[in-house]
């Protein structure tokens, strides 16, 4: 049974966001993963503004804004997987965040985000008529997280924000593996006596924080006249998924279901960052995010000896951005109100031996003249790994954001 699931991977298309750590949580998405932060290479936590808006690794840098920002989030992920001879192509259409913050005058500025943090998503269907063989895989699963932030400057010292928010855990984890009749290897004129009936293994489970209702991150800022800095810390949480297996025979007949919790210990994570402008509105950022896994992740696994546990090793992301600001001034030519950016990312992955390199270019497109703005970015890279359970990737993306920008509680003509 092993050896025709690994070759069912290898015959044709499917959708997926990544094929790596698809039996864990799946693909991680760099966090502050919007239209204008990706045209930068993820970088730029540390950039404020009037409408950057919220962070979810510096929950301080939205103190620093004047104006209300919503943002809207689209990701059009065209992916190719390798392994050996094997080679797939499909596209995958998410969106993986939205956020709204308000600024507060001296009362600081609160902000939400939902926020898309892990997600694998895989469909292959198998049938080869000729040696009655079929199958069917699928894996669907994404942890979002609803992000609720504050930030505050300091009265005595404006040039310093504190920030907190709280990620509260939700999603599922669905599984199945079904394996059709194979009788290719019995004589045909026994055949006939075979059993005709398909075998599915189907898991599903919600995703939840153990014993808290969230877990933290808290964050100091400065914003000088050139140069900005951001310093945060995230706290550790254990995911908890309570899984249920049913193993069934055709479509009706599902055995006595087993019930088993998994748990994965996410480590504390650190996060800084630096922005620097220069001739008033040209950026260049840096980012840097490290965590430190010591447990191997339990996979969902249970059946046909699938691997029970994905190794892990340290995951940082670094990036590198730049941007040129666009004019705020209504009356200057369209192209010089443009904002433009570029940036490239290297991240190692939760998953052992498993590394990513990617770069990006992006823009910002004013929309009228009270700042509303469509982000565009193309991004591509390549995630390469050493482990031959695992898939060489590529991919390339089209990321799209609608930035609104308002002013609510005034009246006109403040």
């Amino acid at each position: 049974m092993k050896k025709f699931i690994s070759a069912l991977l290898c015959v044709s298309s499917f959708s997926f966001a990544s094929m790596i750590g698809l039996e864990a949580m799946g693909q991680e998405q760099i966090a502050g993963g919007s239209a204008a932060m990706a045209g930068r290479g993820f970088a730029g936590n540390a950039k404020t503004g009037d409408a950057e808006g919220v962070s979810v690794v510096n929950p301080a840098r939205q103190a620093f804004d004047t104006k209300v920002v919503l943002n809207l989030n689209f990701l059009l992920d065209v992916s190719t997987a390798d392994r050996s001879n094997s080679h797939f192509t499909k596209t995958n259409l998410s969106m993986p965040s939205m956020n709204l913050s308000f600024p507060m005058g001296d009362f600081g500025a609160f902000g939400v985000s939902l926020w898309q943090h892990y997600a694998a998503s895989m469909r292959e269907d198998f049938e080869n008529q000729e040696e009655n063989q079929k199958a069917k895989i699928e894996y669907q699963s994404s942890i979002y997280e609803l992000v609720p932030t504050y930030a505050i400057r300091l009265p005595f010292y404006r040039a310093i924000s504190l920030g907190a928010s709280a990620h509260f855990v939700m999603g599922s984890y669905t599984r199945e593996l079904t394996l059709g009749p194979d009788n290719s290897e019995i004589d045909e004129a026994d055949a006939w006596a075979t059993n005709n009936t398909d075998v599915s293994d189907y898991v599903n489970g919600d995703w939840e924080i153990k014993n808290h209702p969230a877990y933290y991150t808290f964050a100091a800022q400065y914003r000088g006249r050139m140069a900005s800095y951001f310093f945060s810390f995230t706290t550790p949480y254990t995911l908890q998924n309570e899984l249920e297996y049913n193993f069934r025979y055709s479509e009706t007949d599902t055995l006595v279901p087993a019930k088993h919790t998994r748990e994965i210990r996410v480590p504390a994570m650190l996060a800084t960052g630096v922005n620097y402008r220069f001739n008033k509105r040209h950026n260049v950022m840096a980012d840097i995010a490290w965590r430190a896994w010591n447990k191997d992740i339990e996979n969902a696994a249970g059946s046909w000896n699938l691997s029970k546990v994905t190794k892990t090793q340290n995951d940082f992301n670094i990036s590198l951005g730049y941007q040129r600001d666009g004019s705020d001034i209504f009356y200057e030519s369209y192209w010089n109100r443009i904002t433009y950016r570029a940036g490239v990312w290297f991240k190692n992955w939760y998953v052992q031996d498993v590394s990513e390199i990617g770069g990006s270019i992006g823009a910002g497109f004013p929309l009228g003249r009270k700042g509303t703005m469509l982000d565009l970015s193309i991004q591509g890279g390549v995630r390469l790994t050493d482990d031959d359970r695992n898939w060489s990737e590529s991919y390339i993306g089209i990321r799209l954001g609608l930035l609104g920008v308002g002013s609510w509680g005034k009246t006109r003509g403040q």
